[in-house]
């Protein structure tokens, strides 16, 4: 991971002082076909550092039937009990569900000196804010009035301010769509929390350079936000946007589920824990990878030595 920080800064520093943009970056394919999965390094390292949030980011939509479920998060995600929310919030599209993230330690066990992923110590408390569900009062809320940020606000302080979290020092956001939006909007409020946000929505106004290098998207390229995104003045992060569903339309690649599975496998490439996502899960393999549908990924141990041939449009079996 800092050799992603490293190039993001060295964009940063490159740029004029009064730039508050990052560039976009889009997996790069030719020049990473000798690597795992044909996933260049940066892309790998982004995946490392985010997988655990894009899970959060999906779970969070308690209810609909594409969620990880509780025993599948993997052992760096323990879901925790939230506040109870308010009716007329709750009428609002509002919701969030809170996660606490541990280290992974890799140990290795049996005679084959197999490796398994165990937790470890406790690292931050994630609050993830759901997206909008498309319902009108969501949209009006959340994406044209604006006003679920004041009610994520309202929310994140009360968890903090709860007699068992008061000891909890780290604190991080999350959210896709809408709830991206909503963990900018509380990054832009506390310069110690960091945010990170997956095929986020651009309508919430905040100062763009506050608390911007601790900020992380993710996006799928060509997701229909995308199109917004050209004409809004996004709040500076450190963006990624992968190619994960190139035969998709711009609505199915907005889906939260989708880009988690493909962020889940990239990362598993380099960490056991999103490995073992990977195989409870039962993730396919990104179209746009190398080999076919009925991959299995061979985790982080395998040694990967041939090139990786990817098929740009592979026919869409859905």
């Amino acid at each position: 991971m800092v050799k992603l920080r490293r190039a993001f800064t060295a964009s940063l520093l490159l740029a004029l002082g009064a730039c508050v943009t990052v560039p976009d970056i889009t997996q790069s394919r030719s020049p990473c076909r000798m690597e795992p999965g044909g996933w260049c390094e940066f892309v790998r390292e982004a995946a490392v550092e985010a997988y655990p949030f894009a899970i959060a980011s999906t779970s969070a939509y308690q209810g609909d039937d594409d969620i990880y479920p509780d025993g599948k998060l993997g052992v760096s995600l323990v879901r925790r009990d939230r506040l109870d929310i308010a009716d007329a919030d709750v009428g609002k599209g509002f919701g969030y569900e809170i996660f606490d993230l541990y280290e992974v330690w890799s140990l290795k066990s049996g005679a084959h000196g197999a490796v398994k992923p165990v937790r470890g110590r406790f690292r931050a408390r994630i609050v993830a804010f759901r997206g909008t569900d498309l319902g009108f009062k969501d949209v009006w809320h959340g994406s044209l009035t604006k006003s679920q940020i004041d009610i994520a606000l309202k929310y994140f302080d009360a968890e903090r301010a709860r007699p068992d979290a008061v000891h909890i020092k780290s604190w991080i956001v999350t959210g896709h769509s809408l709830g991206g939006a909503l963990a900018t909007g509380v990054s832009a409020r506390y310069s110690d929390v960091p945010a990170y946000m997956f095929n986020t929505s651009p309508f919430l106004k905040v100062d763009p350079t506050v608390n911007d290098i601790s900020r992380t998207v993710i996006n799928e390229r060509g997701d229909w936000l995308g199109g917004f995104r050209k004409y809004d003045e996004v709040p500076a992060a450190r963006m990624l946007v992968l190619n994960c569903s190139p035969q998709k339309n711009s609505f199915t690649k907005h889906k939260i589920r989708r880009l988690t599975d493909c962020i889940t496998w990239i990362a598993a490439y380099g960490n056991h824990d999103a490995w073992q996502v990977v195989k409870d899960n039962d993730i396919k393999n990104p179209p746009v990878e190398c080999g076919g549908p009925d991959k299995v990924h061979l985790g982080p141990d395998h040694l990967y030595v041939r090139p990786c041939v990817h098929i740009a449009r592979p026919k869409d079996t859905d």
